[in-house]
């Protein structure tokens, strides 16, 4: 059976948000908002790390 580990799925998410907020931080003038995205990718990934560590097997 294929099975994904917790906390996977939002750590994968949150780099790819990181990753899009860092290359809006490059080209935008709006610095607020890529902030705000980059830290919002930034949590997913430590609250997925935080379940895979914590689901280990």
């Amino acid at each position: 059976m294929n099975t994904i580990r917790e906390g996977l799925i939002p750590t994968v998410l949150g780099s790819a948000v990181t990753a899009a907020g860092y290359a809006l931080k490059q080209r935008s003038s709006n610095q607020m908002l890529a902030n705000t995205i980059v830290g919002f990718g930034l949590a997913h990934i430590v609250l997925g790390a935080i379940d895979l560590v914590e689901h280990r097997r």
